[in-house]
């Protein structure tokens, strides 16, 4: 099966191999992207790619055609930090929401795939702008209770940064879906522990998640986001926790910069672009058995 495949074809069965095999070609699409710009985030992108990865082509029951903004009977997703929008457009082109060849338009004039997804340009899989950080978890809340009330027995899921979290909207948020027992939610932390200005136990100290969280009323995971022989349980225990009167948080750990070495762990690839000579070497380490590159 090529990195390219359609979440149509047997989503559920993909095995771990061909899941690596796409998030190794949507990693190549992400250095790819930034690089022929001068701009964007890589960091963030390549460290969240398997989550992508892991709902868009295997857990989420999506139908990318025809696409429309309810999404009734389907899964949702909403990406909090928007910043990483080349992971999201890649997966997105991916499976089937646009064309791939459309990722070479990524932040260029009259482009559809801006620098944060925004829904005025009307690019399918987009459902809310996003980029303004700590708003993406309101916003999957009220979608969820939305399916609640038009008895849409679908999932809704929301991806945040850990920097992200020194938002104060997010506490609010947390606290108002378990009083509310808004229990058809996955939201996600990349707790990756880097920001834009640096570690984020310098910059903000968010201290114990797990024991925050699960003092607001959340039921609580944590895996390592980066093996898909973790990260995949931990979604499927994620699943069988719903329905149970309590929303769900999966604590993922992950490295900035994911599969490419100089980029791993370092906040300083937040938002920078690689040159010429790193995009190659990038690309030497994202080896796919045929790329289809855009």
């Amino acid at each position: 099966m090529s990195a390219s495949s359609s979440p149509a074809e047997a989503t559920a069965t993909r095995s771990i191999t061909e899941l690596k095999q796409i998030a190794a070609q949507v990693r190549r699409d992400i250095v790819r992207m930034v690089h022929a710009v001068n701009s964007g985030h890589p960091g963030g992108s390549l460290g969240c790619t398997d989550l992508l990865v892991a709902l868009y082509f295997k857990f989420m029951k999506h139908t990318p055609e025809p696409f429309d903004m309810n999404g009734v009977g389907q899964d949702l997703f909403f990406l909090s930090n928007g910043h990483i929008s080349p992971v999201f457009y890649s997966v997105l082109a991916r499976s089937g929401y646009f064309p791939v060849s459309e990722l070479a338009t990524f932040r260029k004039l009259d482009s559809r795939l801006q620098g944060h997804p925004t829904t005025h340009e009307h690019l399918p899989g987009v459902r809310v702008a996003s980029g303004s950080l700590g708003q993406g978890l309101s916003v999957a809340i009220g979608a969820a209770q939305a399916k609640k009330l038009n008895n849409d027995d679908r999932t809704v899921y929301v991806l945040m940064g850990d920097g992200e979290l020194e938002e104060g909207q997010i506490w609010e948020a947390a606290m108002y879906a378990p009083h509310h027992k808004v229990d058809n939610l996955v939201a996600v932390v990349d707790r990756n522990g880097q920001q834009i200005d640096g570690p984020t136990d310098k910059v903000g100290g968010l201290g114990d998640l797990r024991a925050k969280f699960e003092a607001f009323g959340w039921q609580v995971i944590e895996a390592d986001g980066n093996q898909f022989e973790t990260l995949l349980p931990a979604l499927e225990q994620a699943q069988s926790l719903l329905g149970q009167g309590k929303p769900v948080m999966l604590l993922m750990d992950t490295q900035m910069g994911f599969g490419v070495d100089y980029m791993m762990g370092s906040h300083k690839w937040h938002g920078v672009a690689p040159n010429d000579e790193q995009l190659e070497k990038a690309l030497q380490q994202l080896e796919v058995e045929q790329n289809s590159d855009y």
